[in-house]
C-alpha cells in the first residue's frame, strides 16, 4: 500500500503555499511524483520535499521547469519567489496568473484591499481540459493578476460592501486591557466568539477568521500572567476559538487548515481536563474527515470520539451521525442506516444533556447527513426530497447552511436525471456562495458543473455553467 500524503497547511507559510499549490497542479495534470520527477530530471525525494514544504527550492532553473511541465502560467515561479523574498514589492517580477475578464478585476482589487487578513487563499480555477482545481494564492498574486469578483467572494474575501461590516469590524481588535472593558478581557472574548458565531450563518467565514485568529494570539499573551483558574479558563477559551477556527477553514474550503486547527484544540483540550471539549473536537475531526471524503479515517475517529464520550451522551449520539456517513462513503448501506436510526432514536434521551457543545442535533441535523449518506450511496432521488424539506424548514439566518444543502441537493438531483431542476437549484446555491464566501458551496458546485456536462446543451443547464464559470478564475 502507497504512502498515505502528508497534509498540508499551505497558510502556514510561503513555502507550504507553494507545495500545496504545486500538488494540485500535479494531480489536476495526472502526474505522480515519480512520474513528475523524471520529466524535470529531479530526484523524487527532492520534489516531494518540496510538496510537503520541508525543503524550500533553491534553483529558479527546476521551479521554472516544472511550471511549464505542469502548464501552471507561471503560478509556481511567482509563489516561490514570495518564499522568503525580503525585496520591495516594486522590485520583484510579476508573472502571469488565471486570466479574468477586464470588467470584473478592478472590483476584485477593491475587495481584496479591504480584506483583513494576509494570508493565502483558495481560488477556483477551470483548466484547459475542463476541470477545476483550487489553487492556494498568496493576496498579492491576486491583486496583481484580478480576479472574477464571484471567485473573490467565494473563495475568501468578499465584496468591499461585505468589508465594511462594522458587525465583524468592531470584533477585530483583541482584548489588552481590562480597565477598558465593564466586564474582565476573559468576558470580553467570550462574547466576541458568540458574536461571532452567531453571524456565521449569515455573513460566512472569510472575515471572522481574521478576528479569530488575533483573539487565539490575544488568549496567549493573557495566559502569560494569568494564574490558578483564570489561566484554566483561558486555556479552555483558547481552544474554543481553535475549535471555531477550524470550523471557518472548513467552511471557506480549506481542509488542511482546518486539519491544523482541530489538531491544536485536540492538543489543548486535554490540557483542560475537560472531557466533553475533547470528545467534541474527536467528532469534529471525524466530521472534517466526512467532508474531504476519507474512506480511511472517517469511521475510525468517529468511533473513537463515541468511546471517548460518555455513554448514551449527546456527544456520542453526534460522533455517530458522522459514523453514518463514513459507512454510506464505504458503500455500507446497512450500517450507515442502522446508525442514523440509532441517532434518531436517541434524540429524545439526549435533549436534556447538559453539555453546551452540539446542541444543534436535532431531527433536521439528523436528516441532512441522512441525505448526504443516501446521496454517495446512489439514492438520489431521496437525497434531493430529503435535502428540499430540511432546506424549507431552516430557520431566519441560516444563509450559508441554505446554500449547502441547496448545493447538495442539486447534486442529487443531476444524480437522479433531473438536470433542469439541478440546474435552477444550482444558480441559487451560488448566489450564497457569493453572499457568504463558503469553499464548502463551491466544491459541491464544482461537481455539480461536471455532472451536468451530458446536458450541457439544455438551456437551463448552460445558464447555470455560464454562471458558474464567471466566478473562476481560469487558466491561460
Amino acid at each position: 500500500m502507497g504512502q498515505r500524503p502528508k497534509t498540508l497547511t499551505p497558510n502556514q507559510s510561503p513555502a507550504h503555499r507553494f507545495g500545496y499549490t504545486l500538488r494540485e497542479f500535479r494531480e489536476a495534470r495526472c502526474y505522480s511524483l515519480r512520474g513528475l520527477a523524471q520529466r524535470a530530471y529531479m530526484s523524487h525525494s527532492k520534489l516531494q520535499k518540496w510538496e510537503e514544504g520541508a525543503r524550500q527550492p533553491r534553483d529558479r532553473a527546476e521551479v521554472e521547469l516544472v511550471d511549464s511541465l505542469l502548464n501552471a502560467g507561471g503560478v509556481l515561479v511567482h509563489l516561490w519567489e514570495r518564499i522568503g523574498s525580503d525585496q520591495p514589492e516594486d522590485a520583484r517580477v510579476s508573472v502571469s496568473v488565471p486570466h479574468v475578464s477586464v470588467a470584473s478585476a478592478g472590483l476584485a482589487r477593491a475587495a481584496y484591499q479591504q480584506a483583513a487578513s494576509d494570508e493565502g487563499i483558495f481560488v477556483p480555477a477551470r483548466l484547459r481540459d475542463g476541470s477545476v482545481i483550487f489553487v492556494a494564492l498568496d493576496r498579492r498574486t491576486m491583486l496583481r493578476g484580478g480576479v472574477g469578483v464571484g471567485a473573490a467572494a467565494a473563495l475568501g474575501t468578499g465584496t468591499p460592501a461585505m468589508a465594511d461590516s462594522g458587525v465583524v469590524q468592531s470584533l477585530k481588535q483583541p482584548a489588552r486591557s481590562a480597565a477598558a472593558y465593564s466586564g474582565t478581557p476573559v468576558e470580553h472574548l467570550k462574547v466576541a466568539r458568540r458574536l461571532l458565531i452567531d453571524n456565521d450563518n449569515l455573513l460566512g467565514p472569510r472575515h471572522a477568521i481574521a478576528a479569530v485568529r488575533e483573539h487565539i494570539d490575544a488568549i496567549k499573551e493573557l495566559r502569560r500572567e494569568a494564574k490558578g483558574a483564570d489561566r484554566q479558563s483561558l486555556m479552555e477559551l483558547q481552544t474554543q476559538y481553535a475549535e471555531f477556527a477550524s470550523w471557518l477553514y472548513q467552511d471557506l474550503g480549506d481542509f488542511d487548515s482546518a486539519e491544523f486547527w482541530l489538531d491544536r484544540a485536540f492538543q489543548w483540550s486535554h490540557t483542560v481536563g475537560d472531557g466533553d471539549l475533547t470528545s467534541y473536537v474527536m467528532a469534529r475531526k471525524a466530521q472534517l474527515a466526512g467532508e474531504k471524503r476519507d474512506l480511511v479515517d472517517v469511521v475510525d475517529l468517529a468511533e473513537a470520539a463515541q468511546r471517548m464520550a460518555r455513554p448514551r451522551s449527546r456527544l456520542a449520539a453526534v460522533a455517530r451521525t458522522y459514523e453514518s456517513y463514513g459507512h454510506a462513503l464505504r458503500g455500507e448501506r446497512t450500517d450507515s442506516e442502522r446508525a442514523i436510526e440509532d441517532v434518531r432514536n436517541a434524540l429524545d434521551r439526549v435533549s436534556s444533556d447538559t453539555t453546551p457543545w452540539g446542541v444543534w442535533l436535532n431531527e433536521q441535523y439528523v436528516d441532512v447527513h441522512r441525505a448526504q449518506g443516501l446521496e454517495v450511496l446512489g439514492r438520489h432521488t431521496e437525497a434531493a426530497e430529503v435535502f428540499t424539506a430540511a432546506i424549507e424548514t431552516l430557520p431566519e439566518g441560516y444563509h450559508r447552511d441554505r446554500g449547502v444543502y441547496m448545493a447538495r441537493a442539486a447534486v442529487a438531483h443531476a444524480g437522479a436525471g433531473s438536470p433542469e431542476q439541478a440546474a435552477t437549484v444550482g444558480i441559487q446555491a451560488l448566489t450564497v456562495a457569493n453572499d457568504t464566501g463558503s469553499g464548502r458551496i463551491m466544491r459541491e458546485l464544482v461537481r455539480l458543473d461536471k455532472a451536468l456536462v451530458p446536458w450541457q446543451r439544455q438551456p437551463e443547464v448552460a445558464d447555470f455553467r455560464e454562471n458558474f464559470d464567471t466566478v473562476l478564475a481560469h487558466e491561460a
